[in-house]
């Protein structure tokens, strides 16, 4: 008993995260075969925690509708809440379902929105976060956590690094993200000059499902669809 807790040495951790090179590889690789085969798409970000009678859950729902209805996909990360919602809306409008799963202790399960075809599991967050970057057409990000703002900030970094083609990030919820737009704006451009005085063009700010496609459509009379890197 006293061997089976003793820390694992240095040479054994070297030697764990070399073969995990592998597990990363195959996420890698199945992604990319399972996702270069469904179309334009649009992710679709939110909380886990919202619940089906609550107001950006419905508003999700009619989004996503509107999405499938312009001709794109919705890719979610095929749980509950916002997620759930995304999904819903897409199955609901006949369209392209996507769920990029995440195993996580909590929170996370499967939604039954999701296409038979198009639900795909990861361990690692990373490998997760390049599909959604990769093959998305634009963000469009309701209400969220932490998990939510990490996925909004690394695609802004993204853009803004050059490291990916830009494509429209849309927050929906002025009176949800109007004092994080402020505080970007305020301290981060004017006061601190933190950012470069454009960087804030990368977002976009609505409240309706209407104001999304126009959004979606707007940016892409102007830009060709494409993988995003």
């Amino acid at each position: 008993m006293r061997n089976e807790s003793k820390p694992k040495g240095w040479n054994e951790i070297k030697t764990n995260d070399s073969w995990a090179i592998f597990k990363i590889m195959g996420e890698f690789v199945s992604g990319f075969e399972k996702l270069s085969r469904i179309g334009p798409c649009v992710s679709i970000f939110g909380s886990a925690r919202t619940k089906p009678d609550q107001k950006y859950y419905k508003l999700a729902v009619a989004i996503a509708e509107k999405i499938v209805e312009n001709g794109y996909g919705v890719i979610t990360g095929g749980g509950p809440g916002i997620m759930e919602a995304g999904n819903k809306g897409a199955h609901l409008a006949g369209g392209t379902s996507v769920g990029l799963n995440i195993d996580l202790p909590f929170e996370q399960h499967d939604n039954p929105y999701i296409d038979s075809d198009k639900s795909i599991d990861f361990d690692y967050f990373f490998v997760r976060k390049v599909m959604f970057v990769k093959y998305s057409q634009g963000f469009v990000v309701l209400p969220g956590g932490f998990g939510t703002l990490d996925e909004l900030f690394e695609s802004i970094t993204l853009i803004q690094t050059h490291k990916i083609d830009r494509f429209p990030i849309i927050l929906v919820g002025t009176e949800y993200w109007q004092g994080l737009f402020d505080w970007i704006k305020n301290t981060l451009r004017d006061s601190f000059e933190t950012i470069s005085p454009g960087d804030i063009d990368l977002l976009y700010l609505v409240d309706t499902e209407d104001e999304v496609l126009e959004v979606l459509n707007n940016f892409y009379k102007e830009y060709k669809l494409s993988p995003n890197f």
